[in-house]
């Protein structure tokens, strides 16, 4: 066996049905597309969510709601998970690095720091962001709280 002697098994290529190449073909005249009517004219497509001259979908349903484009998306983190980091790292500043290097958030995210847990330390954190409790809980302990 080489190259030359090698081809597809018996019944793997199916020969295409040539279409409209005159009655002799048997497959002239209407060419298997029926008579008359849009679908049997060259260039036809119907519309995207045609249901047949039904109203469609997508204009049977109401519109509703809408999307803020100012809306600002934070990644929140609680002063407890702050705790457990401060006692593990054995660290007073928690600053936006420190929680990339965590593995807490991306680089690319916003932070807020939200006031669930107790903080038993002073910490100095910095965020994008802080809840009013958690602002209170920081600075219960003397600790700072810098918004970036």
């Amino acid at each position: 066996m080489d190259l030359s002697n090698l081809k597809p098994a018996k019944g793997s290529v199916k020969k295409s049905k040539r279409l409209g190449r005159g009655q002799g073909s048997g497959r002239g005249g209407t060419s298997t597309r029926g008579h008359k009517g849009a679908k049997s004219r060259s260039g036809y497509s119907k519309k995207i969510g045609f249901e047949g001259g039904q109203m469609p979908l997508q204009r049977r349903i109401p519109k509703y709601g809408f999307k803020n484009i100012n809306r600002k998306e934070y990644k929140g983190i609680n002063i407890s998970t702050l705790q457990i980091l401060a006692e593990k790292h054995n660290i007073e500043k928690i600053d936006f690095e420190v929680l990339v290097m965590a593995g807490l958030v991306s680089k690319n995210a916003s932070v807020k720091i939200l006031g669930k847990g107790t903080l038993e330390r002073k910490l100095e954190v910095h965020a994008h962001a802080f809840s009013k409790s958690a602002i209170e809980a920081i600075e219960a302990k003397k600790g700072t709280a810098v918004i970036l």
